[in-house]
């Protein structure tokens, strides 16, 4: 696997925040290689960094040093638009709140991001009801969010992460508003996409056992990424 380039790498990456008259160190130096079909854990308590890690790493912010490369490709020097661009094609996100559009059913919200890409009605409607037949929403493709029960509408907004074929996953607690059962279908469901697709995947949770289930995972101290070996305590 190391023989490949990782589709994520984070280098060096800096992040301070400015509190009053305090800078704020959230990340300092903190590296992060993913590669492909890998499922990575991102186990850290709240006010860690962990939110702004995931940002930095999804071109939603920007650090204040070091460099995020996207399949090889530096992307700090690119504008905006450029950034953009790479979110919609290359990354998917998923966050605790599904953000599911209400009016609108569960395969036309599964559309919605491949029709704003470009593609046809017909054959977005198809790769949506494909996907979320994948993941055992079969017979709930016109049912709209109110209709569906916290881990179908979780489930929905991982198809419409996945539906323009991603090859970043990046997930803040997928499963935080979840009971465990229903954490543990939505986990399993998640976890057979990323590698029937190959995704890299980075999820930030709470749940250490859905961590553990995970090929890595990793912590942040003192504003670095520290790989988490089998036993290690994770704060």
């Amino acid at each position: 696997m190391a023989a490949e380039n990782p589709v994520l790498y984070l280098q060096a990456i800096e992040r301070n925040y400015r509190q009053g008259e305090n800078l704020l160190n959230i990340l300092r130096g903190a590296e992060l290689a993913v590669w492909s079909g890998q499922l990575v854990a991102l186990v850290a308590p709240s006010g860690a960094g962990k939110s702004t890690l995931l940002h930095i790493a999804g071109l939603l912010e920007r650090p204040d040093g070091g460099e995020v490369y996207i399949n090889t490709q530096p992307t700090s020097a690119l504008s905006e638009f450029e950034r953009t661009r790479i979110r919609r094609l290359e990354m998917g996100f998923i966050y605790q709140a599904h953000h599911l559009l209400p009016e609108l059913s569960a395969v036309e919200n599964v559309m919605l991001p491949q029709m704003i890409r470009g593609l046809g009605k017909t054959a977005a409607r198809t790769r949506a009801a494909e996907l979320l037949s994948y993941l055992g929403l079969k017979e709930r493709l016109t049912h709209r969010p109110a209709e569906l029960s916290g881990g179908e509408q979780q489930r929905v907004a991982i198809a419409r992460a996945v539906a323009n074929a991603p090859r970043i996953l990046l997930a803040d607690e997928p499963t935080g508003n979840l009971d465990l059962r229903t954490a543990d279908r939505v986990f399993e469901a998640l976890t057979q996409l990323v590698r029937a697709s190959g995704l890299a995947a980075v999820i930030a949770t709470h749940n250490l056992e859905l961590a553990e289930r995970m090929d890595r995972q990793v912590t942040l101290r003192e504003g670095q990424v520290v790989e988490l070996k089998p036993g290690q305590p994770h704060h």
